[in-house]
C-alpha cells in the first residue's frame, strides 16, 4: 500500500516553501479531502553576500532562483495557499536554524565538505515540523519531496526513489527517524515533474512556472567561503602541498576547497592537479593526480538504518553525493555501528571523489537501506 494517500481525511501540515512542488504537494492534499494546514518556515537569517541594492526581492527577476526561505518565497506561499483556501502559517525556526549555519560553518572548519539541506530535513522539516504538528492534532507532515514512501509486510514504511530520477530526493530523506516515516506524506513523488508542473498552471499556482532552486537557501553563490570565515572568526588559509609534502603555493582558506575538485586552486604546474585530502589540523591543501583522490573506499558514521541494521557484509549500490548516481559496493557492518563500503565497479561506473562529511546513502534497486555520514 502506498503511503502518499490517506485512507480517511485527516489533518496534515504541510510544509508549503514558495515553490511549485510543496504547492502542488498541498493541492493534491486538498483534492482529497484532508484539512490541510500549511507552514513556511522562516529562517530568520539573510543570506550571505553583498548588501541589498533596495529591490523589492517580490518584485525581482526568477532567473537563478536561490533557496526556499526568502521574501518572495514567503509571498508565493502565500498566494498559493489563498488559492487552496487553507491558512498558512509562518513557523519561526531562527534559533535552529543557526544550528544548521553552525553546523555548515563547523565542518568545513574541519576539512569536510556538509550537506546542509540533509540536516536541515531531519532537524527542522521531519523533526521541528512534527512538534508544529503535534500541537495542533495534526496526525501527518508533508512536503514536495520526490521519493516514494511505502508500508511493508513488516509493518515498517520503505523509502523508495522517485518516479522522477532525475529529480530523486530519497538521498536527502536517509537521516530521518524511521518512526517519523510512518506520519510522513510525499504525494509528487510518484509524479514526473513536468506533470507537477502542468497541474499548477492547470489549478492557477502563481508557482507553475518557478524556476527550481538551485542553491543553499542561507548562502548567496559563491559566497559560502566568506560566511564560513564570519562564523569561525577568519580564514584557514594555509599551504598547498603535492603529496610528497612539497609546498605548491598558498591557499585562502581551507573552506574553499573539497576533495576531488581540480577548478580553482590557484596554480600552475603543467599537469592536472586535483585536491586528495584537507588537513584541517595544519590548514593543508594536499593535491595529487586524478588517481590518487580517493573514490574506491569509505568507513561512515553516524549511521541511520531503515529496517533491521545489518549483521552480515551485503552487496548494494552506494550514492555519495545527491546528484551523483550510485556505484556498486559491498558494506560491512563494524562493531562499533559504523558500516565499511568498498567498491566493486571500475572508475568508469564508481562514485566519483568521496568527500568526507557527505552522505553515503545505501539502496537495493530503488529502495533505500539506509545511510551514514563520510568519515573517512
Amino acid at each position: 500500500m502506498t503511503r502518499s494517500v490517506i485512507e480517511r481525511p485527516s489533518r496534515v501540515v504541510v510544509a508549503m516553501s514558495g515553490g511549485v512542488d510543496s504547492s502542488v504537494a498541498a493541492a493534491l492534499l486538498v483534492e482529497q479531502g484532508h484539512d490541510c494546514v500549511g507552514v513556511f518556515m522562516r529562517q530568520g537569517l539573510p543570506a550571505a553576500g553583498p548588501a541589498s541594492s533596495g529591490t523589492d526581492e517580490a518584485a525581482a527577476p526568477r532567473a537563478g532562483h536561490q533557496g526556499c526561505c526568502g521574501v518572495a518565497d514567503a509571498l508565493d506561499a502565500r498566494r498559493v495557499a489563498d488559492r487552496l483556501g487553507i491558512p498558512l502559517y509562518p513557523l519561526d525556526l531562527t534559533t535552529d536554524f543557526a544550528r544548521v549555519i553552525d553546523y555548515f560553518a563547523e565542518e568545513y572548519g574541519r576539512g569536510r565538505t556538509p550537506n546542509p539541506c540533509v540536516r536541515c530535513n531531519a532537524w527542522l522539516k521531519f523533526g521541528r515540523l512534527f512538534d508544529h504538528a503535534d500541537a495542533i492534532g495534526a496526525t501527518h507532515v508533508a512536503t514536495g519531496h520526490y521519493a516514494i514512501l511505502e508500508s511493508t509486510e513488516a509493518g515498517d514504511v520503505a523509502v523508495r526513489r522517485g518516479l522522477d530520477r532525475a529529480r530523486d530526493q530519497s538521498y536527502v530523506l536517509f537521516d530521518v527517524r524511521p518512526d517519523r516515516l510512518r506520519r510522513m506524506l510525499l504525494p509528487v513523488g510518484r509524479m514526473p515533474k513536468a506533470e507537477v508542473r502542468a497541474r499548477a498552471a492547470d489549478l492557477g499556482l502563481a508557482t507553475a512556472d518557478k524556476p527550481d532552486s538551485q542553491e543553499i537557501c542561507f548562502v548567496t553563490p559563491g559566497r559560502h567561503a566568506a560566511l564560513v570565515a564570519d562564523r569561525l572568526g577568519g580564514s584557514r588559509a594555509g599551504e598547498i602541498v603535492d603529496e610528497r609534502g612539497q609546498v605548491l603555493g598558498r591557499h585562502p582558506g581551507i573552506e574553499h576547497f573539497t576533495v576531488g575538485q581540480r577548478q580553482g586552486l590557484g596554480i600552475a604546474t603543467g599537469r592536472p592537479l586535483h585536491v586528495v585530502r584537507i588537513e584541517a589540523a595544519s590548514c593543508r591543501v594536499v593535491v595529487g593526480p586524478p588517481e590518487s583522490v580517493p573514490c574506491g573506499h569509505l568507513v561512515a558514521a553516524d549511521v541511520t538504518w531503515h529496517g533491521a541494521p545489518p549483521t552480515e557484509p551485503f552487496a548494494c549500490d552506494v550514492q555519495c553525493r545527491a546528484q551523483r548516481r550510485a556505484a556498486p559496493a559491498i558494506v560491512s557492518p563494524l562493531p562499533d555501528g559504523r558500516f565499511e563500503a568498498r567498491f566493486t565497479g571500475g572508475p568508469a561506473d564508481g562514485p566519483g571523489p568521496i568527500s568526507p562529511g557527505q552522505p553515503a546513502v545505501c539502496y537495493l534497486d530503488d529502495r533505500l537501506l539506509g545511510g551514514g555520514w563520510i568519515e573517512s
